[in-house]
């Protein structure tokens, strides 16, 4: 297991919020029968799509930045310490897992389950509720790794741009902590 530096960890605990706060609204709606699902499920169904593909995209995207982003830390005249190999590790494992499971529920989303006469209408109420969660996951998920990307951005420009010789992500001669282990 990964261990997570208190940047990441804000990260995580802020797409946890943020997965909370979507969820939050679908428990204000209570209880619904299952015909009030269907046609939720119906009306929601291309928004959550959006969503998904809107998240393969950016996944697939920061997937390669990220690399670029490799390339910038290795070209830097300053040496930069283990953590922020993990840190930018622990961001494209994130963004990996975001990637294939909004790619799963795309696919999953695509069934045509409100067609179907052979769903009893109980269900409808139960697959509403798994994709409005599984929604709210995905978006949390989002949000972490753009703010741990994001963190690692300011921490990059701080070194390279800014040339911060004393920030705690840059290696000093003194430091045990070894960059190519």
């Amino acid at each position: 297991m990964l261990k997570l530096s208190k940047y990441n960890q804000r990260s995580l605990y802020g797409g946890l919020i943020a997965a909370i706060i979507t969820g939050a609204g679908v428990f204000l709606l209570g209880n619904i029968s299952g015909y009030e699902a269907k046609k939720l499920i119906t009306s929601s169904l291309p928004g959550i799509n959006m969503l998904c593909n809107t998240i393969v995209l950016a996944s697939a995207t920061i997937l390669a930045l990220l690399l670029t982003l490799l390339g910038i830390s290795s070209g830097s005249k300053s040496k930069l310490k283990r953590e922020h190999y993990t840190q930018v590790m622990a961001i494209a494992k994130l963004d990996t897992v975001l990637f294939v499971i909004a790619i799963i529920l795309f696919q999953i989303f695509n069934i045509p389950i409100t067609e179907s006469e052979e769903l009893p209408t109980t269900w409808y109420s139960n697959i509403y509720w798994a994709t409005l969660f599984l929604s709210s996951l995905l978006s949390g998920g989002m949000v972490s790794v753009i703010l741990m990307l994001y963190n690692t951005v300011i921490n990059m420009i701080k070194i390279v741009g800014l040339g911060e010789e004393d920030h705690p992500l840059v290696f000093k001669e003194d430091d045990n902590d070894v960059t190519n282990e």
